[in-house]
């Protein structure tokens, strides 16, 4: 027979029954809070934030974006993570990438090269002035455009939210380094190439659209990666069927290839702010220029007929109240960049012949100078920077065009077309140029850029290459 407990007749034996209910109550209710919480807990880290946590970025770049900046309507910018043999290694060799002279010094500072406060050109500028400036190379071009874009306002991390793609392979310097090694052959001067479009063509970016939507900086001219023989000078980069659809911002396009797209050579003036390029543009404004024109440039005696001899002969003519020149023989202007800014910043208007090719940095140095360039080719300038500067008609706003045939047979002389020209005009076309200088630098801003609304020469290629992105879309979608 099963033994039955009998209730207990005294009630308070039931509390501790009840202590124990009101505690599992209270248990229950804690579970549902926290049940709670966890339904409406934050979402865990998407792909796009795990890969903005896997992009390296150089050292002054910020990685702080406002990648729905109201700015960036035609789109954002994915800036690839290459092998660092492909950008980083490269700035290692800075001694061995130039014949002449080390690039190590010009590399500095994020390839802003080494400021100008410990250079000669301390000597020349207003010291409010001095730290926007640097001494710059054009070969470091590369690597300034690639830092712009790491911190750049339109860049974004996440591929699958971008409308073009930048390649930041430093061609130049990769190819660079073996152009005078004596017994380098093409293909020591395509292996660097190759390998970087082999790696391209892996990622998945750029197999959707075959390369329409993606774009490269080369800091040297489009002539330097077009070998089509074995034994010819370069490298063949751009003859390679892997880079047909790429955009390539150069310093000298070819005029017959729409892929190229000409950009600025690098001057020596990096400004931070908006506030830095006002102050240099009322500098050069109402800066005295005495002379009418000024020549920089190294005469070529083993070539007949050399033009830039002609103009030597020219500006020694004109006598040296006129016309200011400077041999540039041996490297001297490229070691005193302080040279050629007096001379120009002294002048109305700047002598800009072709140089060993059709365009040469000089070009920029007299603008940002605020003189009037005076050109002899159409290809030097017109045919080269459609981005930047005013053609299509326009290019009398800011510069002047000699018939150098003219000149060479004697029919006119350049100080006579210069002195010919009315002062008011002149006037206003030196005010053209000083207004176009923001988008002919590259700043040393990060993030913003220059900020109060003020485009750098980055700012312009991000906008330029966004409208090709969109007018070759469809094009790249049927294909």
């Amino acid at each position: 027979m099963a033994l039955v407990r009998p209730e207990h007749p005294n009630p308070a034996a039931r509390r501790p029954r009840l202590v124990v209910l009101l505690l599992l109550a209270f248990f229950a209710l804690q579970l549902l809070v926290f049940l709670a919480f966890r339904a409406v807990r934050p979402p865990p880290a998407t792909a796009s934030a795990a890969a903005a946590a896997a992009v390296p970025v150089l050292a002054s770049a910020p990685t702080r974006r406002d990648e729905n900046d109201s700015s960036c309507g035609g789109g954002l910018v994915y800036v690839y993570d290459l092998p660092a043999a492909f950008n980083e290694d490269l700035l290692g060799m800075c001694d061995a990438l130039a014949p002449m002279y080390s690039l190590c010094p010009y590399l500095a500072n994020d390839g802003l090269g080494f400021p100008a406060g410990g250079t000669n050109l301390s000597s020349l500028l207003p010291q409010q002035l001095l730290g926007s400036w640097y001494a710059s190379d054009q070969f470091a071009l590369e690597h300034i455009v690639h830092r712009r874009l790491l911190s750049h306002r339109c860049r974004t991390t996440d591929p699958a939210r971008a409308a073009a793609f930048f390649v930041p392979f430093y061609a130049g310097l990769a190819v660079g380094r073996h152009l005078w090694a004596a017994n380098a052959t093409g293909a020591d001067r395509d292996r660097d190439c190759v390998a970087l479009l082999s790696w391209l063509h892996a990622q998945p970016w750029y197999r959707r659209s075959h390369g329409w939507d993606h774009f490269i900086a080369l800091g040297r001219i489009t002539w330097d990666f077009r070998r089509t023989t074995g034994a010819g000078w370069g490298s063949g980069f751009l003859t390679m069927p892997g880079v047909a659809n790429v955009t390539r911002l150069v310093i000298e396009r070819d005029p017959w290839d729409g892929m190229d797209v000409g950009i600025p050579y690098p001057t020596g003036f990096h400004p931070l702010t908006a506030a830095d390029v006002c102050a240099w543009q009322r500098y050069v404004a109402r800066r005295p220029r005495p002379r009418l024109f000024a020549f920089a440039g190294a005469p070529r005696s083993a070539i007949k007929g050399d033009f830039r001899a002609l103009l030597l002969e020219e500006c020694q003519a004109a006598g040296d109240a006129a016309c200011g020149a400077l041999d540039c023989a041996e490297g001297r202007c490229i070691k005193n960049n302080a040279l050629v800014m007096e001379l120009f910043m002294g002048a109305r208007f700047c002598l800009q012949p072709r140089g060993d090719s059709f365009t040469r940095r000089s070009l920029f140095d007299c603008l940002v100078a605020g003189a009037v360039p005076v050109l002899f080719w159409r290809r030097s300038a017109y045919e080269q920077y459609g981005w930047y500067l005013p053609v299509d008609g326009r290019e009398a706003e800011w510069s002047v065009f000699i018939d150098r045939d003219q000149l060479r047979a004697g029919n006119l002389t350049v100080r006579g077309v210069l002195a010919a020209i009315p002062d008011s005009r002149v006037r206003l076309m030196r005010k053209r140029v000083v207004k176009m200088i923001p988008g002919l630098v590259y700043a040393a801003a990060d993030g913003e850029g220059l900020g109060g609304g003020m485009k750098d020469a980055v700012d312009v290629m991000v906008d330029g290459m966004l409208r090709r992105v969109a007018e070759q879309r469809p094009r790249w979608r049927t294909t």
